[in-house]
């Protein structure tokens, strides 16, 4: 079994429970879910701002590891309100261009903290 590394990165915000932001084991990369705060703890009123802070914190914790975007297999993306889609869209093809993950998204009432509206986890695979 390869070694598993377990990261907590400076510059993200600090997990609220038991957890990391990015498992690495072999390579394969868990990136625990990223939401649109900022290190200091502010948070953007608008979904697409939140969202445009929550793909910058999942590149930093894909970094960490080692990969980018394009090796993104898998991304579960969840929001408070699912019309959003249309609105986070362009920023999401911005940033995975022609790589195309594999996708969930799903609508839920509420994420970990009342002023969010979008929370982003990916699986990734180093070649």
């Amino acid at each position: 079994m390869p070694a598993i590394t377990r990261l907590l990165l400076d510059g993200q915000p600090a997990p609220v429970s038991h957890y990391c932001h990015v498992v690495r084991a072999g390579n394969l990369i868990w990136v625990s879910g990223t939401v649109g705060m900022a290190a200091d703890g502010s948070i953007p009123d608008d979904v697409v701002a939140q969202f445009d802070l929550a793909v910058r914190n999942l590149d930093t914790c894909l970094k960490a590891a080692g990969a980018g975007p394009e090796h993104v297999v898998k991304v579960t993306v969840f929001l408070t309100d699912i019309d959003d889609r249309k609105r986070i869209n362009p920023a999401r093809q911005r940033y995975f261009g022609e790589h195309r993950p594999a996708s969930t998204l799903v609508e839920v009432t509420a994420l970990v903290l009342p002023e969010l509206q979008v929370e982003i986890e990916a699986q990734a695979v180093l070649p």
